[in-house]
């Protein structure tokens, strides 16, 4: 039986509605990316009793910590948005930390809101889950058939195993809870570390930094070839609520534009942002990743959700939030 053909049914009857405002509400990871992006649309959708702990105050690898965490604070909803991330680069360089702290932070959460037996959990995923050739656009059937890219190998196992966490819990306790994987996330809060950035946060930052030095070229790795769908975290965010709010089921909900653009584009159109005027170079001897990673929507969609942050003001805004926040963007 294929992994789409056990996630059909599962015998949990549940159906979605509103979420309370005022239940306790937490977002694990509500300092990253997609956590901060979820944090602010929950709180403009008026939730108020949102809770949410820095690493530094809570060690969501740490068992004991987590499970003490939940009994005290008993939230009614998660957002699982917690996880160790990083680019081509640092997936390729740490597999095991991205590998075991993603596989800690999971089960611990997951298994200290059963223990709670909290109503409704959303788990985030990546769309680094499907094989590396997967048929394009791709559904959420093709999970597990096929060999997944080499370089963030580790990161997509240990998501892979949330996405089965949750399908097992569904099944065995009957809990609705759901999983998403959402496309490449850009925004505010990114991290635009030289070496532990995605691509998107990555060129922003190398083109910045060419324009205000006034270099003549700028180096990407790779050909610039392969295709990338781009999803700004406020439609993510969007999305995460709406899907709480609107669907139940086992299988993992693909969250993206449904578009995709090649990464030389993508890079023309960061530089146009930034206003830098020089030449783009490629490097080719570094990685490529995967030829083309476009979703299939049609699941998010059929559930009444469609982006509404186009590319090209999606970048000028992350641009315009990373010369405001240049002194404190992540590192």
């Amino acid at each position: 039986m294929s992994a789409a053909e056990s996630a059909v049914s599962d015998g949990v009857e549940y159906t979605p509605t509103a979420l309370d405002r005022d239940a306790v509400t937490y977002v694990a990871g509500h300092r990253g990316l997609v956590g901060s992006a979820i944090w602010r649309h929950f709180e403009a959708q008026g939730f108020t009793n949102l809770i949410g702990r820095r690493s530094a105050e809570l060690d969501l690898r740490n068992r004991e910590a987590t499970f003490a965490f939940f009994e005290e604070t008993k939230p009614r909803y998660v957002v699982l948005a917690a996880a160790k991330v990083g680019g081509i680069l640092a997936n390729n360089t740490y597999p095991h930390e991205f590998l075991a702290e993603n596989l800690a932070i999971q089960l611990n959460v997951l298994e200290a809101a059963l223990a709670q037996k909290v109503e409704r959990v959303l788990f985030l995923g990546s769309s680094c889950i499907y094989p590396k050739f997967a048929e394009q656009p791709i559904r959420e059937d093709a999970l597990l058939t096929g060999h997944l890219e080499t370089t963030n190998d580790a990161y997509a196992i240990a998501k892979i195993a949330g996405i089965f966490q949750i399908r097992s819990i569904r099944r065995e306790f009957g809990l609705p809870w759901i999983s998403a994987m959402p496309t490449n996330l850009y925004g505010p809060n990114d991290n635009f570390s030289p070496k532990g950035s995605h691509v998107l946060p990555a060129l922003i930052r190398r083109y910045e930094e060419a324009r205000l030095t006034g270099a003549p070229t700028v180096t990407n790795w790779g050909t610039g070839t392969p295709r990338r769908e781009f999803l700004h975290v406020d439609d993510m965010a969007a999305a995460c609520l709406h899907l709480l709010e609107n669907y139940d089921g086992p299988e993992q909900v693909n969250v993206g534009t449904g578009e995709d653009s090649t990464i030389a584009t993508i890079a023309a159109a960061v530089a146009e942002a930034v206003g830098y005027e020089g030449e783009t170079l490629w490097d080719t001897t570094k990685p490529d990743g995967t030829p083309q990673k476009l979703l299939d929507v049609s699941k998010l969609a059929d559930a009444g959700w469609t982006s509404s942050i186009g590319l090209t003001d999606g970048i000028r805004s992350t641009v315009d939030w990373y010369r405001e926040h240049i002194a404190s963007v992540r590192e």
